[in-house]
């Protein structure tokens, strides 16, 4: 399926985009602007009122999914080994309230990485090495995930500039090779699933982990000769990950999504233009017309510009002959981004209404025909949220008719909303999810802990509190006088 561009050495080069301007409306924002699905058989306008309104032959609907609202978390934690509960305890611990939780973020720093390795890391992380992480990938199946998004916890931001691009890109190139592909072609071959019921494997790759000083670079890009450098380390790892699908398309022909994804991971607003740049060199020379997706980009929803963003994507996509990978997550700096106040939506609200539009008119453009295979321009879709109704919303939206509803996979980190992930495949028989996993040396690791206790505080505290604590308790309480 790949083999019009089959592996050679790729020329890194500016691409010379045709002319958009930056000012187009977003085609789901208003009901009375609209924009045509493009190259298929069912030529129909799709407006934020159909997009929204649609419903679509599916193997469940919204009305009879099971709310994970309903869950109790018992049934999901049942299962679970003593040392896990226990850690869920202290995680309960940590998000009984607003001042609780603050505190432990201002502790946490402070907190021996063993004691954090004996009583919470497991739960987000998924090892040091290797061949820890291959055996989080192993324990993610045996609860119905069979596969993951993996993410080398080291890149240099906020300062820290003791990183090795070389090493990064070596060690990304590894965990490719060693834990997605095997996973992925175990998973197709020993789950007794479909060819296409099996996500792809996806690895993230951190913009600032590809070049010495890369925040600068990112801010530069126009101007900084090492941007090049940066666009090269990426693309080594995207050439892999390009020349894996070629070579198991030949294998599995009968496999619609890819196999191995690279997904850009997003920055800090005033490095996302660099970002952007980046993302769309890749995409031109990895994401040909009419085959699977291998490189996916990010935008960040709760951004007010991320809707017109989206459009300005899509027609980029069509007028220089590529396909467009996404990954829509709400947005993960609302903390720390320091032009919140101008560049991000003024509500909850706002930013939830513009994330599932945007997600209903990916889903709609990826399933519009039902009969040709990758034939779209916006090709393949990570919803990564934690939010119970996106995610219905989007299985809602995957008709099983669809050859492409394999280009739709569900995201999740690990660790964080794991009720609302055990209803969807327990309850909802739900296949294309995945867990973002981290992993690497201690200290980046335990960073990335902070980030997600800063990042995502309201939604580890949704998540845990109080009921997690006493559920936890009833259950490790009947294992202690054995009546469990």
């Amino acid at each position: 399926m790949y083999a019009a561009r089959l592996a050679r050495p790729i020329a890194i080069r500016p691409l010379s985009f045709r002319s958009f301007s930056s000012a187009t409306v977003s085609p789901f924002i208003f009901a009375t602007r609209t924009r045509n699905f493009h190259n298929t058989s069912k030529q129909k306008n799709t407006t934020i009122e159909n997009v929204a309104s649609t419903t679509t032959t599916s193997h469940m609907t919204t009305s009879s999914m099971k709310s994970s609202n309903s869950i109790s978390p018992s049934e999901y934690l049942t299962p679970l080994k003593t040392s896990e509960l226990v850690s869920y305890l202290c995680i309960g611990m940590c998000t009984l309230n607003k001042p609780i939780l603050d505190l432990c973020i201002k502790v946490f720093p402070y907190v021996p990485m063993f004691l954090i390795k004996a009583l919470v890391y497991k739960l987000y992380c998924g090892g040091e090495t290797i061949e820890e992480v291959k055996q989080t990938g192993l324990n993610l199946s045996k609860r119905g995930i069979n596969n993951m998004m993996i993410s080398l916890t080291i890149e240099g931001c906020d300062g820290n500039d003791n990183i090795d691009p070389e090493f990064i890109v070596t060690e990304t190139q590894n965990s490719v090779n060693d834990i997605l592909i095997p996973h992925t072609i175990s998973m197709i071959e020993n789950s007794g699933k479909d060819i296409n019921s099996i996500p792809p494997g996806y690895v993230a790759l951190k913009p600032t982990g590809f070049t010495k000083n890369a925040a600068n670079v990112l801010k530069n890009h126009a101007t900084d000769p090492k941007f090049e450098e940066l666009v090269a380390n990426a693309a080594k790892i995207c050439q892999s990950i390009y020349e894996a699908n070629v070579e198991m398309a030949a294998k599995y022909p009968a496999r619609t999504a890819p196999f191995v994804v690279g997904v850009i991971d997003a920055e800090k607003y005033d490095l996302q233009e660099g970002v952007y740049e980046l993302q769309r060199r890749l995409y031109a020379l990895f994401n040909p017309v009419n085959k699977p997706v291998s490189i996916v980009g990010t935008l960040q929803m709760y951004l007010s510009g991320s809707s017109d963003l989206l459009a300005k994507e899509e027609k980029l996509a069509m007028a220089n002959n590529y396909r467009l990978g996404l990954k829509l997550v709400r947005g993960a700096y609302i903390h720390s981004e320091k032009q919140r106040s101008t560049v991000i939506h003024k509500t909850k609200e706002d930013t939830d209404n513009n994330y599932n539009q945007g997600i209903s008119y990916c889903i709609e453009s990826i399933v519009a025909d039902a009969n040709k295979t990758n034939g779209s321009t916006i090709g393949h879709l990570v919803v990564a949220s934690h939010n119970a109704d996106s995610l219905r919303l989007a299985t809602d939206k995957l008709p099983l008719e669809s050859v492409n509803r394999s280009n739709v996979v569900l995201g999740q980190l690990l660790g964080m909303a794991d009720n609302i992930t055990y209803d969807l495949i327990k309850n909802n028989g739900v296949d294309n999810i995945i867990k973002y996993v981290a992993w690497g040396p201690p200290l980046e690791t335990k960073e990335y802990l902070l980030r997600r206790l800063e990042e995502n505080g309201d939604a580890v505290r949704a998540d845990n509190g109080f009921q997690l604590v006493r559920e936890v308790s009833t259950i490790l309480f009947k294992r202690l006088f054995r009546m469990a």
